[in-house]
């Protein structure tokens, strides 16, 4: 099946303002591209690409006072199977993690652990760990949020969504 993806989006910027942006195709569906959804910028400005920690391809600009417009158009090819259930995936203990993955087990300013982090114990502390937990996060997050233009911005936190 091929899937369109894009997006557009206009600012209106008071001043020139320094942007960096992740929103392409992640590059481990490459092989998947059937036309790359390449950014484009109006008005054109130069674009500088670099590769984040989590090798996420970056584009880094200075938007010009005024009016920006972010967009691109592409075709990737997708099988439409959902992901794979793998009920028996189980649950590894901190002390046995890969160095190279404790970064996703820290905080950012969009979830605030010390608010979440009791709440999510109540909430699952009697799953069973692993993928059932995972799935059961999952289940209450698709029964409970939603997204809506008219309660967006850029500033929302994990935690006002979950309030």
């Amino acid at each position: 099946m091929k899937i369109r993806v894009g997006y557009e989006i206009v600012y209106d910027f008071p001043q020139p303002t320094p942007m960096i942006m992740v929103l392409g195709t992640h590059f481990t569906r490459a092989s998947d591209v059937i036309v790359p959804d390449f950014l484009t910028i109006t008005p054109s400005v130069p674009i500088l690409p670099y590769r984040d920690g989590f090798g996420n391809w970056c584009s880094r600009i200075l938007a010009p006072a005024g009016r920006v417009r972010l967009a691109a158009d592409g075709f990737v090819r997708d099988s439409g199977l959902p992901d794979p259930v793998v009920a028996s995936a189980g649950q590894h203990a901190v002390e046995d993690l890969p160095a190279e993955t404790l970064v996703y087990l820290l905080g950012s300013r969009y979830c605030e652990t010390d608010r979440l982090s009791d709440v999510a114990w109540s909430m699952f502390e009697k799953t069973e760990p692993g993928w059932p937990r995972v799935q059961a996060i999952c289940d209450f997050v698709h029964r409970h949020i939603a997204f809506g233009y008219e309660h967006a911005r850029a500033t929302m936190t994990a935690a006002e969504v979950f309030r």
